[in-house]
């Protein structure tokens, strides 16, 4: 019975010791903005702040093992601050890093892993199959592959990628502008925990999936909130940049429970989008039952 008793206890350790971190949560040209001179930006510029594009750290807190979720232009601070965060608890490169599609806030850090900078040595890179011909077949980040700088390993649509002994994740389609390759979101399989991850989608009513039954599967959603409202951009067609506006989604979860609701985060904000900048925004979107990712947070 003791040992009975230990090995329960010892399979819900296991279960529950994967950690989430998150390691940055603006759109792919960071924040502030490059070439923005408006109030958004002059707000982080006045106030010396910075944020990093999207990326999260899976980390297996038994086996000390951790996986990173995109490889941003931050790559160098982003991998610092996941050792601040976990004080050196874990070896400093991960041991793979998932990517979910091939536009530039989402994989271009590979680049810090090359012979000019870090000359790291077989990084596994999972990636669906187009992302892994870009890689191997463009410069410069074919360099990376023939230098064996990176080990790509293609994934599969809806197939479970086995990463540790309590550490999965599933690929699934999401419709986005595949200029480079096709484009994915994650069903991240944490222990006992799943968190959806889709920072980059065109509108909701445009995927061939519902996305009120995957959040409420989910223990985290990790949802794209470029735009905050089709006012942000004067000027430009919002139909080129197609993402679901935050006021959009909070509209299509209005009805659901607050527990289904209280699984939403936000993340992937637009320097444009006040979500990121404005206190009444981000209060206004708490008092509808959301959340907000925050950089350095812990799922």
């Amino acid at each position: 019975m003791h040992r009975f008793v230990h090995l329960v206890f010892l399979l819900a350790t296991v279960a529950q010791a994967q950690s989430v971190y998150v390691l940055g949560t603006a759109q792919d040209g960071g924040y502030p903005h490059i070439g923005c001179s408006r109030t958004c930006c002059r707000l982080a510029l006045d106030s010396n702040r910075h944020e990093s594009v999207v990326a999260l750290a899976v980390a297996d807190t038994v086996r000390h093992q951790w996986w990173l979720v995109e490889a941003t232009p931050d790559l160098t601070t982003q991998l610092q601050l996941f050792r601040n965060l976990t004080d050196s608890a874990y070896p400093f490169l991960p041991a793979g890093i998932l990517l979910t599609h091939a536009h530039i806030g989402h994989y271009t850090g590979l680049m810090y892993l090359g012979r000019e900078a870090m000359g790291a040595r077989n990084v596994p890179v999972y990636c669906m199959p187009e992302m892994a011909r870009f890689l191997s077949q463009n410069g410069p980040w074919k360099q990376l592959v023939e230098q064996k700088n990176i080990l790509l390993n293609p994934m599969q649509f809806d197939d479970t990628l086995r990463l540790g002994a309590s550490t999965a994740v599933v690929p699934v389609q999401v419709v986005h502008r595949d200029e480079f390759s096709e484009t994915a979101g994650f069903r991240i399989l944490a222990g006992n925990r799943r968190v959806l991850f889709i920072p980059d989608i065109d509108k909701w009513e445009k995927w061939g999936r519902n996305i009120i039954p995957e959040v409420q599967q989910s223990d985290i959603a990790l949802l794209d909130a470029t735009f905050y409202s089709a006012a942000e951009l004067p000027g430009r067609r919002m139909a080129e940049v197609p993402h679901p506006f935050v006021m959009e989604t909070m509209a299509k979860f209005e009805s659901q429970s607050p527990a289904t609701r209280s699984k939403v985060y936000f993340i992937h904000f637009n320097h444009t989008n006040p979500a990121l900048w404005n206190p009444e925004i981000q209060h206004f979107i708490k008092q509808k039952g959301f959340f907000l990712a925050k950089t350095g947070g812990k799922l």
